[in-house]
């Protein structure tokens, strides 16, 4: 896996992978940028969601359980002097449609304990909560 970070202007940067996907960063106005994309922190974070969520998608598919729909909602706490670093996580799964409780558990627990790499890598630095909900 690689990436490259390219600086546009201000502190505007593209990240461009290997299939030549394009991803947006900027800084917040307060740090100088214009807020025209997410901080790196926050691409962890939607990192951190997307992982799961394709996750549970896969599973729940696998087990005839497909949602008709299902969003991540993914927060951190932060410390407050620099390095500042995420210091808890708290991941609230929203599916829509109808999905049985105990294979929705059983999806998201696989995803946490098994499948998601961006979950092992950042619960070595923060603690990861979750959650569901219907919608």
């Amino acid at each position: 896996m690689k990436t490259t970070v390219t600086w546009n202007q201000k502190m505007q940067f593209t990240a461009t992978d290997e299939a030549g996907n394009t991803t947006p960063m900027d800084a917040q106005p307060e740090h100088g940028g214009e807020g025209h994309g997410p901080t790196p922190k926050q691409l962890v974070l939607e990192g951190l969601a997307g992982c799961t969520a394709m996750d549970v998608i896969a599973i729940l598919n696998k087990m005839r359980s497909p949602p008709v729909a299902l969003r991540v909602e993914a927060s951190t706490e932060m410390t407050e002097t620099h390095p500042k670093v995420f210091t808890a996580i708290h991941l609230r799964y929203v599916v829509k449609g109808d999905v049985p409780v105990d294979k929705l558990e059983k999806a998201i627990k696989m995803s946490q304990d098994t499948y998601c790499g961006v979950s092992a890598m950042l619960r070595k630095a923060a603690p990861i909560t979750w959650e569901y909900a219907f919608e």
